[in-house]
């Protein structure tokens, strides 16, 4: 019994302090937003006392009003507070994973990942696109243009691309294509598998790190940050103009892992190593994925896509923003039909967890 007490002692003394705090009580969570107005610096801090110590307060709507106004509509706040709610009316549920087991769900994550990769079936998707842009930093985006493109993809892993209408116009030259450059203005490829197997090839040495834990579209997932530098990720981007140039930078981000399942809901990924002197200073794109039929068998495949691209253009920069939804999978040689809904403007309505 003596050694039984001293080892608990032991393991008590051993604890992280943060382990052994209480949660945040309503008064100083409260008290951490008004202080975040003022210091930006203080937003990691908010975020680690959300994730380790939680809440003991039910949240109301009132303070998801007041992290939204004193954040500044911060997302990674939201969901990190939204978890702390549910962390709270459920420890079990939403219990942060173990190291163990982070890398045992990494594990079968990687393996599910890359074997769903080698058996891609050749298929069409339509893609619904708004392209807008703005002033960087300003988030009013002005709505260019839309395009219906019809997207061939092969097993291979090669994609072609046909221009279906820009602005409800349908268009003559339909001709597959390898991108839709043509039409000009920001264009983006891979969504399919290109992104899942670069994050997941072992010649990627991709760095992982537990983040959180959290709740998209009603699946419990855990979420990761990812790194893989520039010599091994060699993702390319190009900048367009009266000469095309191209750079290849390293990637970044933060994957969400459905915790059942074993395979990746959502990523966010921003590209790094870019150039100084390059026109295009920042590339960010966030791919959400959901289950899908084609030919009776189900696959995980891009549901929305969100491309955004910061461009220096002499002393000002812009930002150009591609929200592309992914519409009607089918098998290959299916012949890809416009409908009306398919012209129509789309007006964004997001999800509360966007």
């Amino acid at each position: 019994m003596k050694i039984f007490i001293a080892l608990s002692l032991a393991l008590l003394l051993a604890l992280p302090a943060a382990a052994q705090e209480k949660p945040l009580t309503q008064q100083e969570y409260v008290r951490m937003l008004y202080a975040l107005e003022a210091r930006s610096s203080d937003r990691a801090e908010i975020l680690e006392a959300l994730r380790v110590r939680g809440i003991g307060f039910a949240l109301t709507d009132g303070l998801r009003s007041l992290t939204r106004t004193k954040s500044r509509n911060d997302a990674e706040l939201r969901r990190a507070l939204d978890e702390a709610e549910r962390r709270r009316v459920d420890p079990t549920a939403a219990e942060r994973p173990s190291s163990a087991e982070t890398d045992a769900i990494l594990k079968e994550t990687r393996a599910n990942t890359l074997e769903a990769v080698d058996q891609m079936p050749d298929f069409v998707v339509k893609q619904l696109i708004q392209r807008s842009a703005s002033f960087a930093g300003t988030g009013n985006f002005r709505n260019l243009d839309r395009l219906v493109v019809g997207v061939s993809y092969r097993a291979s892993g090669e994609e072609e691309y046909r221009v279906l209408s820009v602005n409800g116009a349908v268009q003559a030259d339909q001709g597959p294509k390898r991108t839709y450059e043509e039409v000009g203005g920001t264009s983006s490829t891979g969504e399919f598998v290109t992104v899942l197997a670069l994050i997941f090839k072992p010649e990627s040495e991709t760095r992982f790190e537990l983040v959180d834990t959290d709740e998209l579209r009603g699946r419990r997932a855990i979420v990761l940050d990812f790194e893989i530098d520039v010599e091994k990720a060699r993702q390319q981007i190009r900048a367009t103009g009266a000469n095309t140039q191209s750079t290849v930078t390293g990637i970044r981000g933060r994957m969400w892992i459905d915790r059942e399942l074993k395979r990746v809901l959502r990523i966010e990924s921003d590209s790094v190593g870019i150039p100084k002197d390059f026109p295009i200073t920042a590339a960010r794109r966030i791919i959400d994925y959901d289950w899908t039929v084609i030919a009776e068998e189900r696959y995980l495949l891009p549901l929305v896509s969100d491309v955004r691209l910061t461009i220096r253009e002499g002393s000002r920069n812009y930002e150009t923003r591609n929200l592309i939804r992914f519409r009607d999978y089918q098998k290959f040689g299916t012949e890809v039909i416009i409908r009306d809904e398919d012209e129509e403007p789309y007006v964004e309505d997001k999800p509360a967890d966007q």
